[in-house]
């Protein structure tokens, strides 16, 4: 399984066919024509060999991708919280990535309230387009667990990653749960509390002719919508 950040070292990011089983752009779905797979790894600072969280992973897009940047030596958990489980009252969850050819070095768990349930302390905990929706279905207490749980999950000077839809200054829980969008000075504000370092902000999905008022699913801005990436890090 060849290493997504090997490739990345050797020039600029276009200039590279994509390694085995990383999606392809075309492949992330409408409301995402481009997740930028590639900057995503670079800015991760995803290595070869590494451990790394993908929570609520939906239907796997990021696990396929950490997959093949951690390569054989590395290990990707799909981690799916169980108040998210209980949600779906017995509807099924997306097949499993780790069932499909090529993708070995992933593995399903169910996270708990307080813990991300990883067997071992990992690398980086990833999660996208999902921490609004932590908000929205657990409330700032979940939220805060949340972060305390990717805390305990890190190795001392691992990183915790989230990118989501932004909402503007001082949005509400009501604006959050209408527009599916978080002010990103909340985020910030929450994961420091958790003991997190800001180690890095990056641009690669922002768009700053959305006006962050409507729905991320609304037609007019779906898939085009305004989105921050901040990268936290755990003291050493």
């Amino acid at each position: 399984m060849a290493s997504a950040l090997s490739i990345l070292s050797g020039g600029p990011v276009g200039a590279h066919a994509m390694p085995p089983h990383m999606p392809a752009p075309a492949d992330s779905g409408p409301a995402a024509p481009d997740r930028k797979p590639y900057e995503m790894v670079a800015f991760a600072k995803i290595k070869p060999g590494q451990v790394v969280i993908d929570y609520l992973p939906g239907k796997g897009y990021f696990t396929r991708v950490f997959s093949a940047a951690v390569g054989n030596r590395g290990k990707v958990y799909a981690a799916t919280p169980q108040f998210y489980i209980d949600r779906l009252k017995g509807r099924p969850l997306p097949p499993a990535v780790s069932t499909e050819s090529g993708f070995s070095n992933v593995s399903e768990i169910v996270s708990g309230d307080e813990t991300l349930n990883a067997p071992v302390p990992v690398d980086l905990v990833w999660t996208s387009q999902n921490y609004h929706d932590v908000h929205n279905w657990t409330g700032a207490t979940g939220v805060a667990a949340l972060n305390k749980a990717a805390f305990m999950a890190l190795k001392p000077g691992g990183l915790y990653v989230v990118l989501d839809h932004a909402g503007v200054a001082g949005l509400d829980a009501d604006g959050m749960a209408k527009l599916h969008r978080i002010d990103e000075a909340l985020v910030k504000q929450e994961v420091l509390a958790a003991g997190f370092i800001l180690d890095g902000e990056s641009q690669e999905l922002r768009n700053p002719a959305d006006p962050r008022s409507a729905n991320v699913y609304d037609p007019s801005i779906r898939g085009r919508t305004d989105q921050f990436i901040l990268r936290f890090r755990k003291p050493r």
